[in-house]
């Protein structure tokens, strides 16, 4: 194709051609799968490059050839949503920021626009554009450019339907609204802590004190993780919900805002990438501070899950379940509704599964389980009696999962019982629903990997049902909250917002908060009795972090 005897505008067309069938073949599949794709994708990478490279070099000729702007822009879109799907894939930041260099660039560089005023198929590649950059902006946390792009997906969402009359815009209105529902439940306050784990807040990990009970025990680390959630009109943009969006940030290292150094590659290809004026200069690294510090462990996996059915993510779990490292463990969060089960909490409960009122408050417990375990911390208690397992088995399918419209049986439902085949592997299980008691069946019934447990209260304290009317608040889940970002959801249970909080309380509040939770984990870490399922864990700075919290 390097041949001078091939004219410039079929050696583009070749290489446009042979782009897209490639991208056709990587776009639909699966967002798991530990390295299972990474040859696909290494592959379409490289014709990308080759094919933005190609154009630039010959840039004025294909002008003159016919080329329009907005088939360039179409080559920038394509290389984003590579590097977004890639992120999805590896959850590493890179990719990320990678994604918004090529959107900022489409976007300042106004490729779709003349286009957008004329026709119908530019002015959808335009907004499509928009939105996938919103989400890009969402997840960097990148505030400002959010709702500079939610004001432009409003302008443009007003041109869409006086340019195009016979169109159906209801699809994009939908969107507008949306995001708007999105960012009014998201709000700044919700944001004035990173969600993510920060070394400037947050513990770092080589100052997590020693877990005394671990002394020739494994120690497992977060490697994988499946987001997922189900509940009717719930606050999502696209396919991300608030409450997994959330959790989504948890599971990541905050940015260090240090100078990263690219290797100026795309992936593991040998091509060079765009820069933020179109070049491959050194420009582009102003775009790149905000990734994590290279010493600290990856940021686990995530795949992320908008209303899967039941089958799908059972093969998901499957799936990562193989694939999972031999130290690691993965996070299953699940929040839907389901089916209530009226659960009574028995005295010599093993501390393995915890609900979001035993830790410190419950003196009793301590005091049957006869040991020197801290009130309510997890840690070793007697165990279940064979009597006490058969009925725990029996309520196995008293309690459900809802993935799906009602009236369909348990063809949409997720029992406790489906997930403890897969306790073959070390699991954190965090479920977010009124029937959350039912998946303590899960404890004891498994298959050599006891399962750690955080279950969200099915209903609400006597003192919190007065000031709000369900557990799904305005602004997500508060359960989610609690595990996300605790002080903002207390601040919101008692009535208060950024609006109406003196932000001298509120920062002497959260020393106070972070000073009583690295204590308590001193003191859970220092502890003999501590239950083994919490030990393997407590070293795991995101683990700990959450377990602390609930």
């Amino acid at each position: 194709m390097a041949q001078s005897n091939i004219p410039v505008s079929e050696a583009y067309w070749f290489l446009v051609d042979k782009a897209d069938k490639k991208f056709s073949r990587v776009r639909d599949l699966p967002c798991y799968g530990r390295n299972r794709y990474d040859t696909y994708f290494n592959k379409v990478f490289k014709v990308y490059t080759e094919l933005w490279k190609f154009q630039q070099e010959h840039r004025q000729k294909l002008v003159e050839a016919g080329l329009r702007r907005w088939e360039i822009g179409e080559i920038a879109s394509r290389i984003a949503q590579l590097y977004y799907g890639h992120y999805l894939r590896t959850s590493e930041a890179s990719y990320l920021s990678e994604a918004y260099i090529f959107y900022e660039a489409i976007l300042s560089r106004e490729y779709f626009k003349d286009g957008s005023l004329q026709e119908l198929n530019s002015a959808n590649k335009q907004l499509r554009c928009i939105a996938r950059f919103l989400i890009v902006c969402l997840i960097l946390n990148r505030r400002e450019m959010v709702h500079r792009l939610v004001n432009q997906l409003k302008m443009s969402v007003d041109d869409y339907k006086r340019n195009f009359q016979d169109a159906d815009f209801k699809e994009w209105k939908q969107v507008v609204q949306e995001i708007v529902r999105f960012l009014r439940a998201d709000t700044a306050f919700m944001n004035i802590r990173p969600l993510r784990y920060s070394l400037v807040i947050d513990t770092p990990p080589d100052s997590l004190p020693h877990v005394a009970s671990l002394e020739g025990k494994r120690n497992l680390k977060l490697r994988d993780a499946i987001l997922s959630s189900y509940h009717h009109n719930e606050v999502k943009f696209t396919e991300l919900t608030l409450d997994v969006f959330r959790m989504l940030q948890c599971l990541e290292w905050e940015p260090s805002g240090s100078f990263y150094q690219t290797s100026g590659t795309l992936a593991s290809g040998n091509a060079t990438s765009i820069g933020q004026n179109g070049g491959s200069g050194p420009n582009r690294m102003n775009y790149l501070q905000d990734i994590r510090d290279q010493s600290l462990e990856p940021n686990p996996r995530k795949a992320i899950l908008y209303h899967p059915s039941v089958t799908h993510f059972l093969a998901v779990l499957a799936t990562i379940c193989e694939d999972l490292p031999p130290d690691g463990i993965l996070l299953i969060y699940l929040s839907s509704s389901g089916k209530g089960v009226r659960t009574f909490s028995l005295p010599s409960t093993s501390n393995a599964t915890t609900n979001s009122y035993d830790m410190g408050t419950s003196n009793e417990m301590a005091s049957d389980a006869q040991s020197t375990s801290l009130p309510g911390s997890p840690c070793d208690a007697q165990a279940f009696s064979p009597c006490q397992n058969k009925e725990n088995h029996e309520n196995s399918n008293a309690g459900f999962l809802r993935m799906g419209t009602r009236g369909n049986g348990g063809l949409n439902c997720l029992y406790p019982c489906d997930l403890i085949p897969f306790t073959r592997r070390p699991l954190f299980f965090i479920v977010d629903s009124d029937s959350s008691q039912a998946f303590k069946a899960i404890h004891e019934a498994d298959k050599g990997e006891p399962a750690a447990i955080l279950l969200s209260p099915s209903t609400l304290s006597p003192s919190a049902a007065t000031i709000v009317d369900s557990s799904r608040h305005p602004s997500g889940s508060q359960f989610t909250m609690f595990l996300t970002a605790p002080l903002q959801a207390f601040c919101l249970l008692l009535g208060f917002s950024g609006t109406n909080i003196e932000m001298d309380v509120y920062y002497k509040a959260e020393k106070l908060l972070a000073s009583s939770l690295n204590d308590w984990g001193s003191t859970l870490a220092t502890s003999d009795t501590l239950h083994p399922v919490w030990a393997q864990i407590l070293s795991d700075p995101f683990l700990r972090r959450l377990l602390l919290r609930k």
